[in-house]
């Protein structure tokens, strides 16, 4: 299925960043809640969460889809280390994880001060190894994402994990519910979506942005964009440091001064997306029960 005439052009840079005969395309159909998808070059494949059916997904353009791993423990958001490997953070176990290359799994984290994590929910991987984490409550709000807790965590907070020493440090501690994360290019900053007005209209659907010291610490918080007609969740930025973002039935791409470019329409609320594809110029987008692509001029930065 594809859908004509997708954009909306609020910034004539948002033109450079489009190909005006571009199509969104419908690649699958079929979840629950599509969330975190992660793209690898080298098997030229995407890989995706399908929460609430307890399941991964995975695409090859020859290949179509198929269950790359069920039960899933819930999985939502995913990256890839420096090595490759994919990282993953799970609602029901409450923990972040990496998968081997024989396919075991190693636990990243799932305790801060002693106390359960409340439901990693994305994350992101910095050239010195260091894993960035949110880690908001929505996985046990309820049983339809994972399993019904209450926190032990009295706030909801975004961690950096130390590659080498594998201790958790809480970067921020002030979020509503944060989600999505990325850095810039030269990862000098740090986007985080705050998501918590999709159960708190009190909240701005912000992203915030923090300036990155040591490759340790977060300064100089602002709010980086606020997001209208939707909630932020998850997000990207491509190699000249323009943010992309879902938000309501739409992703929503912001240049690095703050200002909306432009959007691209989404038949379902989008819920994060990933640039992928021999060039990483193809944007995938999870909304709702679909995977959509789209091709762009656009790069996405960070990828192994």
């Amino acid at each position: 299925m594809t859908q004509e005439k997708p954009y909306e052009i609020f910034d004539p840079r948002f033109s450079s960043l489009i190909v005006g005969s571009a199509r969104l395309e419908e690649l699958y159909t079929g979840c629950r809640w599509a969330e975190g998808p992660v793209w690898f070059s080298d098997a030229n494949q995407l890989l995706w969460s399908d929460i609430p059916n307890q399941r991964m997904l995975r695409w090859t353009p020859d290949g179509g889809v198929l269950v790359y791993r069920q039960p899933s423990d819930f999985a939502n958001g995913h990256t890839r280390d420096r090595q490759g490997r994919l990282v993953s953070c799970e609602h029901a176990t409450r923990r972040v994880t990496r998968t081997e290359y024989d396919g075991t799994i190693t636990v990243l984290a799932d305790r801060f001060e002693g106390r359960r994590l409340n439901s990693p929910n994305d994350v992101v991987v910095r050239s010195d190894g260091s894993v960035w984490f949110t880690d908001p409550t929505y996985g046990i709000l309820s049983d339809y994402e994972g399993y019904q807790a209450e926190p032990e965590q009295q706030t909801r907070n975004v961690y950096r994990l130390d590659p080498a020493s594998g201790d958790i440090a809480a970067v921020v501690t002030d979020f509503g519910q944060p989600n999505g994360l990325a850095f810039s290019p030269d990862e000098s900053i740090l986007y985080i979506a705050d998501s918590a007005s999709s159960h708190d209209a009190q909240w701005p659907p912000q992203i915030r942005a923090f300036d990155v010291l040591d490759g340790r610490r977060l300064a100089n918080d602002r709010v980086f964009a606020l997001v209208e007609g939707g909630v932020p969740d998850g997000l990207r930025v491509d190699t000249n440091g323009n943010v992309w973002t879902s938000g309501g039935p739409a992703v929503h791409c912001f240049a690095p001064d703050g200002v909306l470019l432009g959007r691209i329409r989404v038949p379902q609320s989008v819920s994060n997306l990933t640039f992928g594809g021999p060039r990483r110029n193809r944007l995938f987008i999870t909304a709702t029960t679909s995977v959509y692509a789209i091709y762009t001029t656009a790069k996405g930065a960070q990828v192994p």
